[in-house]
Protein backbone atom coordinates (compact mmCIF):
# COMPACT_ATOMS: atom_id res chain seq x y z
CA UNK A 1 0.00 0.00 0.00
CA UNK A 2 1.35 3.44 -0.93
CA UNK A 3 1.45 5.85 1.96
CA UNK A 4 0.53 9.43 1.28
CA UNK A 5 3.29 11.86 2.19
CA UNK A 6 2.03 14.07 5.03
CA UNK A 7 1.48 17.70 4.09
CA UNK A 8 4.09 20.08 5.36
CA UNK A 9 2.82 21.84 8.45
CA UNK A 10 2.05 25.51 7.97
CA UNK A 11 3.52 26.39 11.37
CA UNK A 12 6.15 24.72 13.48
CA UNK A 13 5.23 24.49 17.15
CA UNK A 14 7.53 27.46 17.87
CA UNK A 15 5.98 29.55 15.08
CA UNK A 16 2.49 28.73 16.35
CA UNK A 17 3.44 29.94 19.83
CA UNK A 18 4.83 33.19 18.38
CA UNK A 19 1.72 33.57 16.22
CA UNK A 20 -0.58 33.09 19.19
CA UNK A 21 1.39 35.40 21.49
CA UNK A 22 1.90 38.41 19.21
CA UNK A 23 -0.54 41.31 19.21
CA UNK A 24 -0.08 41.48 15.43
CA UNK A 25 -2.25 38.38 14.99
CA UNK A 26 -5.17 40.25 16.55
CA UNK A 27 -4.39 43.35 14.47
CA UNK A 28 -4.52 41.24 11.30
CA UNK A 29 -7.68 39.54 12.51
CA UNK A 30 -9.38 42.91 12.89
CA UNK A 31 -7.98 44.67 9.82
CA UNK A 32 -8.72 41.87 7.34
CA UNK A 33 -12.53 41.79 7.74
CA UNK A 34 -12.73 45.59 8.01
CA UNK A 35 -10.72 45.91 4.80
CA UNK A 36 -13.05 43.40 3.14
CA UNK A 37 -16.11 45.42 4.17
CA UNK A 38 -14.49 48.59 2.83
CA UNK A 39 -13.78 46.68 -0.38
CA UNK A 40 -17.42 45.61 -0.75
CA UNK A 41 -18.69 49.17 -0.24
CA UNK A 42 -16.11 50.52 -2.65
CA UNK A 43 -16.88 47.85 -5.24
CA UNK A 44 -20.54 48.81 -5.09
CA UNK A 45 -19.70 52.51 -5.48
CA UNK A 46 -17.34 51.89 -8.41
CA UNK A 47 -19.85 49.69 -10.23
CA UNK A 48 -22.62 52.22 -9.54
CA UNK A 49 -20.50 55.00 -11.03
CA UNK A 50 -19.63 52.94 -14.11
CA UNK A 51 -23.27 51.89 -14.55
CA UNK A 52 -25.01 55.21 -13.89
CA UNK A 53 -22.32 57.91 -13.93
CA UNK A 54 -23.43 58.92 -10.42
CA UNK A 55 -21.27 59.06 -7.30
CA UNK A 56 -17.87 59.60 -8.85
CA UNK A 57 -16.43 61.35 -5.78
CA UNK A 58 -17.79 58.69 -3.44
CA UNK A 59 -16.22 55.99 -5.60
CA UNK A 60 -12.87 57.78 -5.69
CA UNK A 61 -12.85 58.36 -1.94
CA UNK A 62 -13.79 54.73 -1.31
CA UNK A 63 -10.90 53.49 -3.46
CA UNK A 64 -8.46 55.74 -1.60
CA UNK A 65 -9.81 54.52 1.76
CA UNK A 66 -9.57 50.90 0.58
CA UNK A 67 -5.97 51.53 -0.49
CA UNK A 68 -5.10 53.04 2.89
CA UNK A 69 -6.52 49.94 4.60
CA UNK A 70 -4.46 47.82 2.22
CA UNK A 71 -1.28 49.67 3.16
CA UNK A 72 -2.11 49.28 6.86
CA UNK A 73 -2.72 45.55 6.56
CA UNK A 74 0.40 45.07 4.45
CA UNK A 75 2.65 46.91 6.91
CA UNK A 76 1.22 45.16 9.96
CA UNK A 77 1.20 41.85 8.08
CA UNK A 78 4.90 42.23 7.33
CA UNK A 79 5.57 42.87 11.00
CA UNK A 80 3.47 39.80 11.89
CA UNK A 81 5.44 37.70 9.40
CA UNK A 82 8.74 38.91 10.89
CA UNK A 83 7.61 38.05 14.42
CA UNK A 84 6.26 34.61 13.46
CA UNK A 85 8.67 33.48 10.71
CA UNK A 86 11.69 35.77 11.09
CA UNK A 87 11.23 37.42 7.68
CA UNK A 88 9.27 40.54 6.76
CA UNK A 89 8.12 39.05 3.47
CA UNK A 90 8.25 35.85 1.46
CA UNK A 91 8.51 33.40 4.33
CA UNK A 92 8.12 29.98 2.69
CA UNK A 93 4.72 29.37 4.32
CA UNK A 94 3.30 32.56 2.76
CA UNK A 95 5.44 33.00 -0.36
CA UNK A 96 2.61 32.92 -2.93
CA UNK A 97 0.31 35.06 -0.80
CA UNK A 98 3.07 37.66 -0.45
CA UNK A 99 3.78 37.54 -4.18
CA UNK A 100 0.12 38.23 -5.01
CA UNK A 101 0.09 40.91 -2.31
CA UNK A 102 2.82 42.71 -4.24
CA UNK A 103 0.58 42.74 -7.32
CA UNK A 104 -2.32 44.04 -5.23
CA UNK A 105 -0.10 46.81 -3.83
CA UNK A 106 1.24 47.67 -7.27
CA UNK A 107 -2.21 48.04 -8.82
CA UNK A 108 -3.60 50.08 -5.93
CA UNK A 109 -0.53 52.32 -5.96
CA UNK A 110 -0.84 52.74 -9.72
CA UNK A 111 -4.41 53.90 -9.13
CA UNK A 112 -3.26 56.54 -6.62
CA UNK A 113 -0.47 57.64 -8.95
CA UNK A 114 -2.80 57.91 -11.96
CA UNK A 115 -5.37 59.76 -9.86
CA UNK A 116 -2.83 62.16 -8.37
CA UNK A 117 -1.19 63.00 -11.68
CA UNK A 118 -4.40 62.96 -13.73
CA UNK A 119 -3.03 60.28 -16.06
CA UNK A 120 -6.30 58.45 -16.81
CA UNK A 121 -9.87 59.52 -17.42
CA UNK A 122 -12.50 58.68 -14.81
CA UNK A 123 -13.66 55.47 -16.44
CA UNK A 124 -10.09 54.24 -16.93
CA UNK A 125 -9.39 54.94 -13.26
CA UNK A 126 -12.40 52.88 -12.24
CA UNK A 127 -11.35 49.98 -14.46
CA UNK A 128 -7.86 50.12 -12.94
CA UNK A 129 -9.48 49.97 -9.51
CA UNK A 130 -11.54 46.95 -10.62
CA UNK A 131 -8.35 45.24 -11.83
CA UNK A 132 -6.76 45.93 -8.43
CA UNK A 133 -9.87 44.58 -6.73
CA UNK A 134 -9.85 41.39 -8.82
CA UNK A 135 -6.28 40.62 -7.75
CA UNK A 136 -7.20 41.54 -4.17
CA UNK A 137 -10.02 38.94 -4.23
CA UNK A 138 -7.56 36.25 -5.36
CA UNK A 139 -5.15 37.32 -2.60
CA UNK A 140 -7.90 37.33 0.03
CA UNK A 141 -8.91 33.83 -1.06
CA UNK A 142 -5.28 32.70 -0.68
CA UNK A 143 -5.19 33.95 2.90
CA UNK A 144 -8.55 32.36 3.71
CA UNK A 145 -7.23 29.08 2.36
CA UNK A 146 -4.14 29.38 4.60
CA UNK A 147 -6.35 30.15 7.60
CA UNK A 148 -8.33 26.99 6.84
CA UNK A 149 -5.11 24.97 6.49
CA UNK A 150 -3.90 26.25 9.85
CA UNK A 151 -7.17 25.29 11.52
CA UNK A 152 -7.14 21.83 9.97
CA UNK A 153 -3.53 21.35 11.06
CA UNK A 154 -4.41 22.29 14.62
CA UNK A 155 -7.44 19.98 14.64
CA UNK A 156 -5.31 17.12 13.35
CA UNK A 157 -2.66 17.74 15.99
CA UNK A 158 -5.30 17.80 18.72
CA UNK A 159 -6.64 14.42 17.58
CA UNK A 160 -3.25 12.69 17.41
CA UNK A 161 -0.31 12.92 19.72
CA UNK A 162 3.27 13.13 18.42
CA UNK A 163 3.44 9.34 17.90
CA UNK A 164 0.43 9.37 15.58
CA UNK A 165 -1.76 7.58 18.10
CA UNK A 166 -5.27 8.84 18.74
CA UNK A 167 -5.33 10.96 21.85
Amino acid sequence: MIQKKPAKALYTPEERVRRDQTKWTLVQGVLAPVQFLVFLVSLFLVIRFLWTGDGENAAIISIVVKTLFLYAIMITGSIWEKVVFGKYLFAPAFFWEDLFSMWVLLLHTMYLFALGFDLLNHQQLMFLALAAYAVYVVNAAQFLWKLRQARLQEQHEQQFDLRGVAA
